[in-house]
């Protein structure tokens, strides 16, 4: 084996099922990958992956690699941290996954206050409607709406939110008035695509009794759209109300639901202050903007 950096490349092609996305995630070349694994191959005397129309996939021994290469990314990312010894400020790349409510209306604020007292960090969200995947490093940590049982994480509940029943001035001016909840049925109602609804916890309409969905998409920022724009009514969250004027709550006492936002990790990662220094402020962050937000509604 050459040295740490084949196993680098090794883990962001097995990560990435193909040479093409591997390269994306170092920065290199394609064929540069490519060589770089046939290497690892001819050194360990045994392939590590086999090529098909799909990509490129494990063979056993590379299955068998995987930890010990990952031990070592662990190891070479503690031996780094302890080199440079703690300093004021956060620094590096840190990607964070979340469902895209919380991506475009809560996050963005938050992340850009971190940045602001740690000029020489990167933060890079990724919002995506689906469970992201940690084990392939996607991301290094990720928000979620129902804590993860499987694999080897570490799950901190960050807090609860709020979510009602909202609409637009101008939706509630055009269409008959809404006192109790037998009067949705006669308005559109926009949510979720029933089944691409990747977490239960999303699953919000359900708990109101109404099954059809004139106007769905699978992202929050679309529903949002659609409800500021006088679209429809749907559930919005309290955090995002603010983001447009003219939006009101309806049926605030009959409908309110209560979800929680979980910090999701790779368990190794707890051993590196840098990530746990960030993970506080992270966390300590959105708990404080969540107060901020849902106290104007």
């Amino acid at each position: 084996m050459k040295d740490w950096d084949d196993l680098r490349v090794f883990l962001a092609v097995a990560r990435g099922d193909s040479l093409s996305s591997a390269g994306r995630a170092l920065r290199m070349d394609p064929a540069t990958v490519g060589r770089r694994v046939a290497r690892l191959e001819q050194s360990m005397g045994a392939p590590l992956f086999g090529k098909s129309p799909q990509g490129y996939a494990l063979t056993e021994a590379g299955a068998r690699l995987v930890p010990h290469a990952e031990a070592a990314e662990q190891a070479f990312s503690m031996a780094n941290e302890a080199v440079r010894g703690r300093s004021e400020g956060l620094s590096g790349q840190i990607r964070i996954g979340a469902p895209d409510g919380s991506a475009n209306f809560l996050l963005p604020q938050v992340c850009a206050r971190i940045s602001d007292a740690n000029p020489d960090l990167d933060l890079q969200i990724v919002a995506l409607p689906r469970v992201l995947n940690l084990s392939r490093r996607e991301v290094d940590m990720a928000i979620t709406v129902s804590p993860p049982t499987a694999g080897r994480i570490l799950v901190q509940k960050v807090s609860d939110y709020h979510l009602h029943l909202a609409a637009s001035d101008q939706y509630l001016s055009e269409n008959p008035p809404i006192r109790q909840l037998s009067d949705l049925k006669g308005h559109r109602v926009i949510g979720y695509i029933p089944d691409m609804i990747f977490d239960k916890e999303l699953d919000y309409l359900a708990d109101l009794g109404l099954e059809r969905v004139p106007l769905a998409s699978n992202s929050v920022s679309v529903q949002f759209h659609w409800v500021r724009t006088g679209a429809g009514l749907g559930v919005v969250h309290d955090f995002a109300m603010t983001a447009a004027s003219g939006l009101r709550q309806i049926l605030k006492d009959e409908v309110s639901l209560t979800r929680s936002f979980y910090l999701v990790r790779h368990a190794d990662d707890r051993r590196l202050e840098r990530m746990n220094r960030f993970a506080d402020a992270l966390m300590q962050g959105i708990k404080e903007e969540l107060v901020r937000l849902e106290a104007l509604t």
